[in-house]
């Protein structure tokens, strides 16, 4: 439980081995992680949970999802559970609260991988930044009353989502596909299939930390850090805009050619040797 909320996690056992926290992205959910779970668990004790709004963990009734409360969430999960210093690997929004929360608790983490985890680009923010505030806040209220009327959309079939799956990132196999599909959908009572995530998490709140804050946080980070990159991804480098200078001296990145933004999934292997070697002792 995490502010009122009942949030769901995947627990890999082998609870006398070091805790490895695998945190997913946003409209994802836990068991994306469960090639990389399956080949880590018997040297780690591997916790995969669903952010709020997503997967089996509960909705927030407002349909407001501040980036703080994900950080609040995972402090909570690591308090509760009693498993600091834990390794974290993360991906996407995932890698941006596991950022944060190890600039605020230093101490709480022992290694962090993050794919694709710093949010906007420079460049990105610069151009919101062009747009005064109560712009910005006037079109999250558009965004948050067009969500609250839309209808939840709904597939006649399983294959129909899985090919929209399939459609969000073609590096996919069909069998990887399937696996994320089957556990990303409800099967409703009338037949159709529907996503699990929360509608409103289409409208993300403009009210976050500001841009310094964030350097801020990075900069406080004292574990190992590994970024990670494809190349053919929409997310901007931060070896090349100038994002890693913000971070102290134990941080690198390595990307990767022939992968776009799920790195985890389109280079597996590869991926998994590499975050192997880097969190091992």
């Amino acid at each position: 439980m995490s502010q009122r909320t009942r949030l769901h996690y995947a627990d890999w056992g082998n609870p006398d081995a070091p805790p490895l926290i695998l945190l997913h992205g946003g409209r994802d959910h836990c068991r994306s992680w469960d090639w990389t779970a399956e080949r880590l668990r018997h040297d780690w004790h591997v916790i995969c949970p669903d952010l709020r709004g997503h997967g089996d963990s509960g909705w927030n009734e407002n349909g407001y999802y501040p980036a703080v409360g994900y950080v609040y969430d995972l402090a909570q999960l690591v308090h509760q559970l009693g498993i600091a210093p834990a390794t974290i690997v993360a991906h996407s929004l995932g890698g941006n609260i596991a950022l944060r929360y190890a600039g605020l608790y230093p101490e709480k983490v022992r290694r962090l991988v993050a794919i694709e985890g710093l949010g906007p680009s420079p460049k990105r923010l610069e151009e919101m930044a062009q747009k005064p505030f109560h712009e910005h806040l006037r079109d999250w209220f558009d965004r948050k009353r067009e969500a609250s009327a839309r209808s939840i959309r709904k597939y006649d079939s399983f294959e129909e989502a899985l090919d929209r799956m399939h459609e969000a990132n073609s590096y996919l196999s069909r069998d990887q596909a399937v696996h994320l599909t089957r556990h990303a959908v409800l099967h409703n009572e009338d037949g159709t299939y529907s996503w699990k995530f929360d509608p409103h998490l289409h409208a993300w709140p403009p009210d976050d930390l500001t841009p310094e804050q964030n350097r801020e946080l990075w900069g406080r980070i004292t574990c190992p850090t590994r970024l990670i990159y494809g190349d053919d991804s929409w997310a901007s480098n931060p070896e090349k805009d100038g994002r890693m200078e913000h971070f102290g001296g134990n941080v690198s990145l390595t990307s990767y050619a022939n992968a776009g933004h799920w790195v985890h999934h389109d280079r597996f292997e590869d991926f998994v040797t590499e975050i192997s070697a880097f969190i091992a002792d």
